[in-house]
């Protein structure tokens, strides 16, 4: 491996909109995040799925799914 060339890693603390906080390793010592796995939809279960004029059902119907 060349020497010189690589980033120095540090531990960096991760702060999110939600006021979360969490440490990682980076070349950075600090970063500021909108969303997080605590606070998103994803990860919340909060998820909702916009039907826009039926499409997931006309899916569904299109390719025979339950």
């Amino acid at each position: 491996m060349k020497k010189e060339i690589h980033p120095n890693y540090v531990e960096c603390k991760v702060t999110c909109a939600c006021k979360n906080e969490f440490t990682i390793k980076s070349d950075k010592d600090t970063m500021s995040i909108d969303i997080c796995n605590e606070c998103h939809p994803f990860f919340t279960g909060s998820e909702k799925i916009v039907d826009a004029a039926g499409r997931v059902e006309k899916f569904k119907n299109k390719y025979k799914l339950s």
